[in-house]
């Protein structure tokens, strides 16, 4: 399976050490199997740090999702779960790092999912404030524009993506 990243930079070499943290999944390296998306991600990236949009792609060998020496996470949808991951691994003040529904300490290797548009923000932050609950939480993201990202936690996830010449 083919994934992009989209950067203002081409990326070879993942240095797991330069991600940032409390993203959705975790501090990780992030992709997509959706070229436009990565392609979006860039211009982001360009506009916010300068340079030229670059859109680095990879292969990503899926049997890493069946092996039992990598433990990843996939969310096929939008849900109650979902929603919690992203809210917890998104809050600098969650502690509870042994909860499953957290990957501030990389308990997983690779986590696949959707992730919605920029409005997420705004929806975490008021289902944050108690103004709307999880069940509201979770129905406002099916309504998003939804795509699609995998992120890499470790260097053993590592092992099953390589970068693409050209």
């Amino acid at each position: 399976m083919i994934l992009y990243h989209g950067s203002n930079t081409k990326v070879v070499d993942i240095d797991l050490s330069k991600c940032r943290p409390y993203k959705d999944f975790g501090q990780g390296f992030y992709v997509t199997n959706i070229h436009e998306q990565a392609a979006q991600m860039a211009r982001r990236v360009v506009h916010l740090y300068g340079g030229s949009p670059w859109i680095s792609a990879f292969d990503f060998d899926a049997s890493a999702f069946s092996s039992v020496d990598v433990n990843t996470l996939i969310f096929d949808e939008p849900n109650k779960d979902c929603a919690l991951f992203v809210l917890n691994n998104r809050n600098k003040r969650f502690k509870d790092i042994r909860n499953a529904l957290c990957n501030h300490d990389n308990k997983y290797d690779i986590v696949a999912g959707p992730v919605a548009n920029d409005d997420i923000a705004y929806l975490l932050r008021t289902f944050s404030s108690g103004l709307i609950d999880i069940d509201s939480l979770v129905r406002s993201l099916d309504y998003k524009s939804l795509t699609s990202q995998h992120s890499f936690h470790t260097e053993r996830a590592l092992n099953y993506i390589r970068p693409v010449e050209g």
